[in-house]
Order: structure tokens, then sequence, then C-alpha cells
């Protein structure tokens, strides 16, 4: 049998902690959209030059080395409508939303926080863009430019909005060479809908991360506080209890204290209470070659009791 999370890592389980880089910056029709639907001028001054309050690494890297912990960034390279597209793309709104939130991955300050982020521990994963979940060759092309900005390979990643096939995705996703994916989740529900542990959809060595809880789908921490950490106290009691492997998401904009109160403050504190349950804790990445080789013996056990079972029949 394979063996359990508490037997592999020493730890009664464990705490993956990921964030999508879906919008690193507050684009100008987002910012005027917030100015008319919240009576809040201030909206406006991410317009200013200079102005990001989307840009929160390195409020999540001192958060994070604070706490001595690391975590997964997962890079998005969206392509751009006006560019890459047909013009019978423009006349789609979905199209239109991904290219107001659209950042260039190639961009220098994004190719310097990357490479900032590998040096300093942080794993960097694939935020694979809207339509690519169907799209293999476009996937295939996101990970060899992410890996060029890296100079390194990734072993994993993230479906932009949670989009999955699963019955072609985790086969593009195993057949470029990716070790892991951690779309299987929802926007709007939080648990161990799909299981306490990672998924082996083709029971081999690639792994599928079930996403326990994403920030948005968790009470509002500035409107019901106590509320929300409670959830997430009986999440973190769920999985010590079941020897659990929990994975949370965090996107940067909701490190931004002014718009999004509360939510740095609730990280921190499923980190610090995971820390407590004495979770092991860290990125999808830095955990997966820990389930690989626990299965790989498990399954050299379980071929050696099989041995015994037909030696002794």
């Amino acid at each position: 049998m394979r063996k359990d999370v508490r037997e592999t890592l020493g730890h009664p389980f464990a705490l993956c902690l990921t964030h999508d880089v879906d919008r690193p910056y507050k684009s100008w029709p987002q910012s005027v959209y917030y100015a008319l639907t919240d009576p809040d001028p201030s909206h406006l001054l991410s317009m200013v030059p200079g102005q990001n309050p989307y840009w929160q690494f390195e409020t999540i890297m001192a958060i994070e080395k604070s706490l001595g912990v690391r975590s997964a960034f997962y890079f998005l390279n969206e392509p751009d409508l006006f560019t890459e597209k047909s013009l019978v793309a423009w006349t789609q709104s979905e199209n239109w939303i991904q290219q107001f939130g659209r950042y260039d991955i190639t961009d220098s300050q994004i190719a310097s926080i990357i490479r900032t982020l590998d040096s300093g521990g942080w794993e960097i994963g694939l935020h694979g863009s809207y339509q690519s979940y169907r799209d293999q060759f476009r996937l295939a092309y996101e990970k060899a430019v992410l890996e060029s900005i890296l100079g390194d390979t990734i072993r994993g990643g993230r479906q932009h909005y949670l989009n999955l096939d699963r019955s072609q995705t985790w086969r593009y996703h195993a057949e470029m060479g990716l070790q892991y994916d951690a779309s299987l989740g929802s926007s709007t529900e939080f648990g161990f809908t799909h299981g306490y542990g990672v998924k082996r959809p083709f029971d081999d060595s690639f792994v599928v991360f079930p996403l326990t809880a994403m920030e948005v789908a968790l009470p509002d921490p500035d409107e019901s506080p106590e509320k929300a950490r409670r959830e997430c106290e009986q999440l973190l009691a769920e999985a010590h209890e079941n020897g659990a492997v929990m994975t949370v998401l965090w996107h940067l904009r909701y490190f931004n204290e002014r718009e999004f109160p509360g939510y740095a403050d609730l990280y921190r504190y499923i980190v610090e209470r995971a820390r407590e349950l004495d979770a092991w804790i860290g990125p999808p990445g830095e955990l997966y070659p820990h389930l690989v080789e626990a299965s790989v013996d498990g399954l050299q056990e379980e071929a050696q009791g099989n041995k015994i079972l037909r030696d002794t029949a």
C-alpha cells in the first residue's frame, strides 16, 4: 500500500501554499470601474505612474520570510487580444476581460521578480492561460517561455480560472513534462471535496493537488473575522485528523490591505496555526518528491507482499 502522508513526512499533515499571479498591476479600466462602483476616489490613484496596488510580491515575501516558509507563484502568459487573436475574438466579452488584466511575462520587471523569487527559495510554476486547458500547443509554448525566463525547468502549476478538462488537460500536462497540476477545485466552495490526499489520474508519477480553499470562497475576514478564522481552524483540524494534503490559494491583490482588508492577516493565521499543529508547510513542488518516493516505496512493498503470498501459497 502507498504510504500515508504522516508516515512519509513525519508530520501529521501537509499545507501547500500557492499564489496565482493573475493581475500584478491594476489596469485603468479596473480603476475606473471600482471608482464608479465604490464611492472612493482613491481607486483612481492606481492610474498614477508608479502606483501598483496589486504588486504585492514583496509583501508576501516579507510575510513568509517572517514565518520561515515558502510558497509557489504561478505566472500567467495570456495571449494578447490585438496581436495574437483573430478579429472574431474581439467580439467575445471574455477575451476583453482577460485583456484588461493582462501583463507581459517577458517584461523586465516581471522577469526580474521571477528570478528573485526563485533565488529566494520560492517555487515558480505555470498559470495556464484562459483557453490553454484545451490547447496543448499554447500550453507547451507558455511553459517554454516561462522556463526560458527562469533558466530552469518547472514542476507544475494551475490553470487560469481553474479551467479543466480532465480527459485532456492532465494528459497535456503529463506529456509536456509537468509533474503535477493544482487546478482541481472551486472558487465558490472550500473543503476536502476531492478527498484528503493527492490524485494520480494515470496511476503513475503525475500528481494532482486538489485545491482546499481559495481566499475568495472563505468568509470575508473584514466583515466576519471570527467566522473566517473559525472556518480555517476547522479545515486545519480536519487536515490534522485525516493526514491530509491541504492546499490554499491567495491571489496577489488580496494582500493589498486597503482594498482587501483582513486577508493578509487570515493568511498569516493559517500558516501560524498550521505550524502550531506541526504541519509540513511549503509549495507543492517541494512536497512532490516526497509523495513520489512514498508511492514507489509503497508499490515495491505491495509487490514484495504479493511475492511472499505467491511463494507461501
